[in-house]
């Protein structure tokens, strides 16, 4: 893109659904941090379960964000390379977020 002002904007918000994401990220470990050790200690009826399954619900939100920063940092630079790498990195963090919600869905049962 050859207009400055539209790819800053497309900047920002690549960079901000990646701070998005990372932060989906540490706020789901970070909760799930503190109710493990509520539950250690006796202090929640939450079971060890449902935290997993809240926390990989983070993690898969936070997939989401990085997806969505990768296409926006894509189209800032299209080249072929670019295009076949967030082909590869889509392919890997979809794969991934799929695994997770099946997982996931598995303590649904369980629990």
């Amino acid at each position: 893109m050859d207009i400055p002002y539209v790819t800053g904007i497309i900047n920002a918000f690549a960079i901000a659904f990646n701070i998005v994401g990372a932060a989906m990220v540490i706020y789901g470990g970070a909760r799930a941090v503190i109710e493990l050790l509520l539950f250690g200690a006796h202090r929640t009826t939450k079971t060890k379960s449902t935290i997993k399954r809240q926390f990989t619900g983070y993690i898969i939100f936070g997939l989401e964000f990085f997806i969505a920063g990768d296409v926006l940092m894509t189209m800032l630079n299209p080249t072929a390379q670019d295009l076949m790498l967030l082909g590869a990195i889509v392919v890997i963090r979809v794969v991934l977020a799929y695994f997770l919600e099946k997982e996931s869905k598995e303590y649904d049962i369980d629990s």
